[in-house]
């Protein structure tokens, strides 16, 4: 996240939380992860548990108790954005728990965006970037395909300050949609990250004045309504489907200034779309409201059901990804 772009409207935005808070939603503050994760529970056994973070910066996170929310949600996937890592971290997670690790760092700016997946399941193959190749060199892509699904983990570009780079986010749409097209042609899709959109008015908290921010701009929200249009049926996100009338409940994403956070002043950034094929297997989904403070953002969750055919977490896979892609990727 551009740290500036959100801080005079979320510092106009305090009226606006505390009402919704006074109104009775039940949003926690906390600004620190907590130390006690009892509410996290199994996932079914017939469920898949994927996980997307925007951890915004892992080694930051990792000294603000990323490890330990990892240990305690013990998800099959963990899809991490914004690693601002210049190569894998070795030793992050343990490979006796997730031993398919992938990165994908930036290779035109140091310390800057990038992207990670760990992983209990074997996947098929494993993929970087997006076509036309110069769309991502700053590791914002990996696709892993698995027996019954793809997973396509982002970190989509900030249309940025004064919206420089709104051109470029709008390209990018359409070369993702490209891209789950022509996964979509041999599997569904799980697309998930933080997609830096806050798709309709009820998505952030004071949608009056943020018509021209990035990440509610018309062009943005517009760019993600052609992605969920672009297929038949139509792909889903889950969490609205699933919470059509939801508001700071879904929030994702609370900035450090102004006290977004103890406010209940956010923006829900962060998704799980799916191919509308596989929303029959979707069992819920989860924002972890309660997981602030390792980040900015927080994590999301989503138990998708296990496919029909009686693949496990230990073989949805069939077959080796190459020992490079096993090994960790650096960037593509």
């Amino acid at each position: 996240m551009v740290a500036k772009k959100r801080a005079a409207e979320e510092a106009a935005d305090g009226e606006v939380g505390a009402k919704k808070v006074a109104a009775g939603a039940a949003i926690p503050t906390n600004k620190t992860m907590p130390t006690d994760y009892s509410f996290i529970k199994p996932a079914p056994k017939d469920c898949y548990k994927l996980v997307s973070y925007n951890v915004n910066s892992l080694p930051a996170a990792c000294k603000k108790g990323f490890k330990e929310y990892v240990k305690a949600e013990d998800p099959d996937l963990i899809c991490v954005q914004e690693t601002k890592v210049n190569q894998p971290m070795a030793f992050l997670l343990s490979k006796a728990q997730y031993p398919y690790q992938y990165w994908h760092c930036s290779k035109t700016k140091k310390g800057y965006a990038g992207t990670a997946v760990f992983s209990k399941i074997k996947p098929l193959q494993v993929s970087y970037g997006l076509e036309p190749r110069d769309m991502d060199t700053e590791g914002r892509v990996i696709s892993l395909e698995f027996d019954s699904f793809h997973f396509v983990g982002c970190y989509v570009p900030n249309a940025g300050e004064k919206l420089v780079r709104l051109d470029r986010r709008m390209k990018w749409d359409v070369c993702m949609g490209d891209h789950l097209t022509g996964l979509e042609k041999t599997k569904p899709v799980v697309y998930a990250g933080d997609l830096n959109v806050a798709h309709h008015e009820i998505d952030l908290a004071r949608p009056d004045t943020n018509k021209r921010s990035a990440g509610f701009t018309i062009e943005e929200r517009d760019g993600f309504t052609a992605i969920l249009n672009g297929a038949e049926p139509p792909r889903v996100d889950v969490f609205r489907k699933l919470n059509p009338e939801a508001r700071v409940e879904g929030y994702t994403y609370f900035g450090y200034r102004a006290n977004s956070r103890e406010r209940s002043v956010g923006w829900r950034l962060d998704y799980f779309v799916v191919s509308g094929s596989l929303m029959p297997r979707v069992s819920d989904m989860v924002v972890r409201n309660e997981c602030y403070g390792a980040s900015d953002h927080v994590p999301i969750v989503l138990y998708l059901t296990k496919a029909s055919d009686g693949a496990s977490a230990a073989d949805e896979g069939r077959e080796e990804p190459s020992a490079e892609s096993a090994s960790g990727h650096a960037s593509d």
